[in-house]
């Protein structure tokens, strides 16, 4: 935003601090209009003909503008993204131990991008791959809902979980009375 002398078009339309329309006048008159009132000239709306400038103050104004951003990022989750790593060839117990930990990551409210690397030749048999990615799907479907399918990337398959919003047992425990 350009303020007080640094706006160097001829004429603007000026808005007073309380919001009502003063017209277009020479910029010199507005300066001294904001000088009066010991306050700012501020250009909110450049590219308009003439363009419009407001009177205010501009040092309250973006603090009060860094505090409402300061409040937004506070108010926003992030969501990170964790992964688990899955072979082609897991046996039982592995496969148990990752469930575990995506679970874990889930209920954190993580997304869980679950991979698996083909190595050799087993890319020849990639449905596999998709069958163990299925099966691990199924074993967490109380906590987790798939994002993305199952697809495969070059050597990798790659499948991303998201938290269930929907909790189960929460609905039963309401409808109770």
């Amino acid at each position: 935003m350009t303020i007080n002398e640094g706006i160097r078009d001829r004429e603007v339309r000026l808005i007073a601090a309380d919001g009502t329309q003063l017209g277009i006048m020479p910029t010199e008159r507005a300066l001294q209009l904001a000088e009066e009132a010991r306050l700012d000239l501020v250009k909110i709306v450049p590219k308009a003909q003439p363009p419009v400038c407001k009177l205010m103050d501009y040092d309250k104004h973006r603090f009060e503008q860094a505090k409402r951003e300061k409040e937004m990022r506070k108010n926003q989750k992030t969501i990170s993204l964790k992964e688990v790593q899955l072979s082609a060839t897991i046996e039982e117990n592995d496969i148990q131990v990752k469930a575990r930990n995506a679970i874990r990551f889930l209920k954190a409210g993580d997304k869980v991008k679950v991979t698996i690397r083909f190595r050799g030749r087993q890319i020849t048999h990639s449905e596999i791959g998709y069958r163990v990615m299925k099966e691990f799907a199924e074993r967490i479907s109380d906590v987790a809902v798939i994002e993305r399918m199952p697809n495969l990337e070059g050597r990798h398959m790659i499948m991303i979980l998201a938290p269930r919003q929907d909790k189960p047992g929460k609905q039963e425990k309401e409808t109770q009375p």
